[in-house]
């Protein structure tokens, strides 16, 4: 593992491509932390070994986990779900918790060179909300040691789930997220935006300003806006117009329908509805049809026993015909304040 220091990924040709391109694998942080899901824990493995399982047929499964001790805890539950462990290998990286969209690895590629690379952005659990986050922190360099790669340490926060890639020169964001003060309070907008291009290698920020409601990393992409294609996003919108989350999204909606991509083109904008309101123990949880995973085989989508499920499903196939697309039960998952997205993280094939 190299520290590349001076030159920015973009000056020396790498970019990070998009989630609906070729993976060489997912990574995954194995889930630990019982505060994450209070009283809850036992519940979300099974739905979680399923996302596993079904990612792994198509692709190498990376998972993080502390000691033998969670190794063997993790094989027998993934056998016991007849996930093929050939497809699955295991790190002996310990993690503070297991959102590996925020605080895995960006990976980011050189197709001319052939070379791929690290970008170990910091890290802070959204804004210290939930220390210790030390662990999480000095994942991607781990990885990048395991892996022989370089890395990139741009020095300032930055986490997965809040930019979203067409893999084709733009970036899209939210300003609740990347603007707030507890991340980056040092940078201004322009400041920031000259980060993200450098270091993920794009041209463009398009920005959105709002979050859904519940979601405690301030409004991360992931859960509103996601691009399917080098000029098409999914947007969710809200078609109750007494829930809190309506005028947020039309807000958002209206925001993309003004945008320009590098060409010139309009955003094509698919609208995905979102899943009746979801609560436990009186607190709305940012349950969001949105943080689907897209792997190379299969699109995970988190489902919440709504009536809605089976239109966002068909509404997502539609966009992923070579794919199959897949609800999983993300009632319990969802109670961690996350889905399958933040719980995930690609790693691209280079040589396409």
């Amino acid at each position: 593992m190299d520290e590349i220091k001076g030159a920015t990924p973009k000056q020396l040709g790498f970019y990070f491509p998009a989630e609906f391109s070729p993976h060489e694998a997912t990574w995954l942080s194995w889930p630990h932390k019982e505060a994450s899901w209070p009283g809850k824990i036992q519940t979300i493995f099974q739905p979680y070994t399923r996302f596993i399982k079904a990612v792994s047929a198509g692709e190498k499964v990376c998972i993080n986990v502390e000691n033998e001790v969670m190794k063997s805890f993790a094989e027998n539950i993934l056998q016991n779900e007849g996930v093929d462990m050939q497809q699955i290998k295991f790190f002996f990286h310990p993690t503070n918790d297991a959102w590996c969209r925020d605080h895995g690895p960006a990976f980011v590629i050189n197709k001319t060179k052939g070379e791929k690379a690290i970008v170990d952005w910091g890290y802070n659990a959204w804004g210290n909300k939930y220390p210790p986050y030390d662990l999480d922190d000095v994942i991607p360099t781990l990885i990048a040691k395991k892996l022989g790669l370089k890395v990139f340490y741009p020095g300032i926060v930055m986490e997965g789930g809040s930019v979203e890639f067409n893999g084709n020169g733009t970036l899209m964001t939210s300003t609740a997220c990347l603007l707030n003060p507890n991340r980056n309070p040092q940078l201004n907008q322009q400041q920031i935006e000259n980060y993200l291009c450098e270091y993920y290698g794009v041209e463009q920020i398009l920005w959105v300003d709002e979050g859904i409601i519940g979601d405690d990393t301030d409004g991360h992409i992931d859960d509103t806006v996601r691009f399917i294609n080098e000029d098409s996003v999914i947007a969710v919108v809200e078609e109750n117009k007494a829930d809190e989350n309506y005028s947020l999204l039309q807000h958002n909606l209206d925001q993309l329908k003004k945008m320009r991509l590098l060409n010139g083109k309009q955003l094509n904008i698919a609208e995905l509805p979102m899943p009746d309101a979801v609560y436990y123990e009186g607190q709305r949880l940012p349950a969001s049809y949105a943080n689907f995973y897209i792997a190379n085989d299969v699109v995970v989508v988190p489902v919440f026993q709504s009536n809605k499920d089976e239109k966002a499903l068909e509404i997502i196939q539609q966009f992923f015909p070579t794919k199959k697309v897949m609800g999983i039960n993300s009632v319990d998952i969802i109670w961690g304040l996350g889905s399958f997205h933040c719980l995930s993280q690609q790693e691209p094939l280079v040589n396409i």
